[in-house]
């Protein structure tokens, strides 16, 4: 399925499978960023600040939102760009072993000033499995028209 900005409803939602973060994601994402902070380091350290262990950095869980909503393959032949997200908030920290998964519902569009396509505004949940949100956003996307 991919949706065009004719297609986007406003209040529409959809839920993402989930995913199960791991101690390499975690890992993975200090190497990448050059980020080895030792909240997500140390587990000795992370538990003295009051954490169950490693925590992974916000940042991660943000892209972690946007993977997990690509498999939904909402905008596969649509999407131009992302134009940003807002509004974002690290509500709880995750740890490795949390299973999450995305929330997300259409809230706003509208056409674009400067191309033949539409700004789409979403709002976006990194949600933990006892229901309660990691992390809140607002993701804005531009989308192609048909045609």
């Amino acid at each position: 399925m991919s949706l065009y900005y004719e297609d986007i409803e406003i209040g529409a939602r959809f839920t993402t499978a989930s995913h199960v973060i791991t101690e390499a994601d975690i890992a993975d994402f200090c190497r990448l960023t050059r980020d080895h902070h030792p909240l997500h380091t140390d587990a000795a350290y992370a538990r003295q600040a009051g954490f169950d262990g490693i925590i992974a950095h916000g940042l991660y869980g943000l892209a972690l939102m946007e993977g997990l909503k690509t498999g939904l393959k909402l905008y596969e032949d649509s999407s131009i760009a992302s134009l940003g997200w807002n509004a974002v908030r690290f509500v709880r920290p995750m740890v490795a072993g949390d299973e999450v998964h995305v929330e997300m519902a259409f809230t706003d569009r509208r056409e674009s000033r400067s191309r033949p396509a539409g700004v789409v505004t979403e709002a976006v949940d990194l949600i933990l499995a006892d229901g309660s949100p990691a992390i809140t956003a607002e993701h804005v996307s531009l989308i192609r028209k048909r045609g």
